[in-house]
């Protein structure tokens, strides 16, 4: 369902309205965010790090902007710290940040992820349909035995899955994603009172996931996902030239990617050439040197790790200054395609 047009449902004859710049940030954990609150409280106030965190601070505590919110699933608000995963922070700090001090107008963050969930399936936007016919027979297979197992050991009845339920978990996060972005722009006024008579443009997407796609193959299918999420997710939009930025995995940091997680991040680098106005940032570039350090003897030395990290290897160490540096990034990715 097409959602551009909630932006003139919201618009009112002979009413000045308010400019608004939307940008969708989606993906899995690591866009729900995983540096923890007590990281960047500690890093904004230590004598080695605080001059980093200075821009998102004043008179000794967290600045609220007025004129960046954000809608994170059942949360929304002014942009602070706190807006990841519980107690946690995530990319939009920074990105919001740049985005917010680049734009005359307010701008809204809608964050929909979810931890988990693959572009394989989860993700799996419309035109890719669904796999192969044996594959949905092997995953049904596979799934019933997981039941009757369960229901042997605790003593249950519950019913075997069906080929229907099967089918209807690929593209559930990208259904609701849509969901997310089409009532959030229309409950605006509900949402955030300070904005009057809202006028809503999409002006960009962000895009950060790519872990739970390194099993079972669905790496070999990443890229015609992707390039299948990039078209439906513009056509959804009614946005065909809509600025698409791409998180590429980077979990490695500064070790060379192997494996699933380099035909990933081939796939993800691969599509700056299949579409315009797609950027791909290198994510493993930006690693907190420090973090990826201390981070292999973080169980023996618990005091010095807190200090650097709040996270394992797969949340990029729950480091905040990588965190930020990746929203920086995306921001600058996203202004090079923007007005």
């Amino acid at each position: 369902m097409k959602i551009a047009f909630l932006a003139l449902l919201l618009m009112i004859p002979g009413v000045e309205a308010t400019p608004l710049k939307v940008f969708i940030l989606a993906g899995q954990s690591n866009m729900e965010g995983k540096a923890q609150n007590k990281l960047l409280n500690y890093q904004a106030t230590a004598p080695e790090t605080k001059d980093l965190f200075a821009p998102f601070r004043k008179d000794g505590d967290w600045v609220v902007r007025d004129d960046v919110l954000i809608k994170f699933l059942n949360r929304h608000g002014k942009l602070t710290i706190g807006y990841g995963s519980r107690d946690r922070t995530g990319v939009e700090l920074q990105l919001g940040h740049i985005l917010g001090e680049h734009y005359e107008e307010p701008v809204l963050l809608i964050k929909t992820a979810w931890g988990g969930h693959s572009l394989y399936q989860k993700f799996r936007s419309p035109s890719a349909g669904l796999p192969p016919a044996e594959k949905l027979a092997e995953e049904l297979a596979k799934a019933q035995e997981r039941t009757r197992k369960q229901n042997e050991k605790r003593s249950q009845d519950k019913p075997l899955p069906t080929m229907e339920e099967i089918k209807a978990g690929y593209g559930v996060s990208y259904r609701a994603m849509m969901t997310e972005v089409r009532d959030t722009l229309g409950n605006l006024g509900t949402l955030f009172p300070s904005l009057k008579d809202p006028e809503p443009e999409i002006a960009g997407f962000v895009w950060f996931q790519g872990w739970n796609d390194q099993y079972n193959g669905a790496e070999l299918e990443y890229a015609a996902n992707m390039a299948h999420f990039i078209k439906d997710v513009r056509d959804d939009l009614d946005a065909p030239k809509l600025p698409f930025v791409i998180g590429v995995m980077g979990q490695n940091g500064s070790k060379e990617a192997k494996g699933a997680m380099k035909v990933i991040r081939e796939a993800q680098l691969s599509m700056e050439e299949k579409f315009p106005a797609v950027r791909a940032v290198r994510t493993d570039r930006l690693v907190d040197r420090a973090a990826e350090k201390r981070y292999p003897t973080w169980r023996d030395n618990i005091a010095e790790w807190e200090k650097v990290g709040s996270d394992h290897a797969y949340h990029y160490l729950g480091s905040a200054i990588w965190f930020n540096r990746i929203g920086e990034a995306f921001a600058e990715a996203l202004l090079e395609m923007t007005p």
